[in-house]
């Protein structure tokens, strides 16, 4: 682990030499690209240094207490030595997790896909419950939330819904929620009280930029139609809806949103490209999980992945056996504990591998 520590500091200062290198600031691709990789090096190479003192700390204190000491200078030498290692087990844990072989989608955006499952107009209605509480979990992290497409129903739920979060580490504190999300509760319309279960599927895909998909024009075919929902002033007035099939994989995506074509279009294609992606994605993660099975990370959408449940209050991940008793404030958006708990799980599970291998 310290080679590839000192490895890994080493290439740290030659990126901010090369930073300071006129040459490269006069190029923005280049220098933006150094940037990113110094940012992602920079919290191992701190910790890495935090981790050395610690080490200096120990062999001075070792150094010190191989000479004479009266008994009281003793007593704190060997406190420091103690406090020391301490320190250095904890920062050599740290650093284990901080070497982790990294996500390469962890820094992008996320398109986040809900639809509505098994349960009709009750699965609708939750499924626009989650869609509130996305939209309030990226308002508590500073993200940026805008709507792809948007199909309702006529009593307010949602049959579909779309929508890009963008900020930063958006997509590596939300990719586990992909899969099926179940609902039990009572619904409104239910005169005998009883206890109804829906599910809802969440898709999460990280936004690509357009040369990491490679899409031939000719495998397209583009058809425009009306726009319809409930409601909005546009709607079924003009062919302004956008529904793009690519031909190869029999993907289609639709975006009504906007009230322009053109943005339209331009929604759908972004929406095209992060579906493309994950496929391709999740073909090679199928390769992976048949020589290392992942606890958290599958992200296969038939796997029911968390149970609301109204009459208890409470919401149960059942890949980590989590449950929280705070159901109203997680749909308003309180996530954290859940999606600290389940990257936690995934590390455990990652560090587990490498020991096995």
């Amino acid at each position: 682990m310290l080679d590839k520590l000192e490895a890994v500091e080493a290439r740290y200062d030659e990126i901010g030499e090369r930073l300071a290198d006129p040459g490269v600031t006069g190029d923005p691709k280049t220098y933006a690209a150094l940037m990113r990789e110094c940012k992602s090096l920079t919290p191992i190479v701190e910790k890495y240094r935090e981790y050395r003192e610690a080490n200096d700390t120990v062999v001075e204190a070792k150094e010190l207490l191989d000479t004479k000491l009266d008994a009281e200078f003793r007593e704190l030498v060997e406190a420091e030595l103690l406090e020391g290692r301490e320190r250095m087990t904890k920062l050599e844990a740290e650093l284990k997790i901080l070497l982790l072989p990294r996500d390469p989608n962890d820094d992008k955006n996320v398109i986040v896909e809900i639809r509505g499952g098994a349960g009709g107009e009750e699965a609708a209605l939750f499924a626009h419950s989650l869609h509130r509480m996305y939209s309030m979990y990226a308002e508590r992290r500073g993200y940026r939330v805008e709507l792809l497409n948007l199909n309702e129903t006529e009593l307010g739920g949602v049959k579909e819904v779309s929508f890009l979060l963008s900020g930063e580490g958006a997509y590596s504190r939300l990719k586990f929620e992909s899969g099926v999300h179940r609902v039990q509760r009572v619904p409104e319309t239910e005169s005998a009280g009883r206890i109804h279960t829906s599910t809802v599927t969440v898709a999460i895909m990280p936004e690509v930029e357009e040369v990491e998909v490679d899409i031939n024009p000719a495998d397209l075919q583009i058809d425009t139609y009306r726009a319809s929902g409930a409601g909005g002033q546009h709607v079924n007035k003009t062919e302004s809806a956008i529904r793009i099939t690519h031909l190869p994989t029999g993907t289609v995506v639709e975006c009504q949103d906007e009230r322009s074509q053109y943005k339209n279009k331009d929604k759908a294609m972004r929406l095209l490209r992060s579906r493309l992606y994950e496929r391709e994605q999740q073909q090679q993660q199928a390769e992976i999980a048949s020589t290392r099975k992942s606890q958290v990370g599958t992200g296969d959408r038939s796997e029911r992945i968390r149970t609301y449940n109204y009459p208890q209050g409470r919401v149960t991940d059942h890949r980590i056996g989590l449950t929280l008793y705070k159901l109203e404030t997680f749909l308003n958006g309180d996530l954290d504990e859940m999606i600290d708990a389940l990257i936690t799980a995934d590390q455990a599970e990652k560090l587990k591998g490498q020991q096995e291998s």
